[in-house]
């Protein structure tokens, strides 16, 4: 798993992640968890990349227990168990997600 925290006062848009998404080959699509849902432990066959543009994500991967927010990355490897949670009653989290398959 690699975090990458958005360092920048401000979050980046969408129109800058998804830029910086085509760079690395990558095809993202736009999701959203609405606020107060969960998306129950899963895992894939590839490597998840994503990137919160608004609202907060928590994320556990393998027990490792992370709060994502605007600009935050997180890479999850082939085959990692990982479930997600917007805490949030109000707000939901809208993120990029990709995949890189080997």
């Amino acid at each position: 798993m690699i975090i990458t925290r958005w360092q920048a006062s401000l979050p980046p848009t969408k129109e800058n992640l998804m830029m910086m998404y085509r760079m690395e080959g990558l095809a993202a699509e736009q999701e959203s968890i609405p606020a107060g849902k969960s998306v129950p432990e899963h895992r894939h066959p590839f490597d998840e990349i994503r990137t919160v543009i608004s609202g907060e994500l928590f994320v556990n991967v393998s027990g490792n227990k992370l709060l994502l927010r605007g600009g935050d990355r997180i890479v999850i490897p082939a085959n990692t168990r990982h479930s997600y949670h917007v805490e949030s009653p109000d707000e939901d989290c809208t993120s990029l997600c990709a995949q890189r398959i080997y």
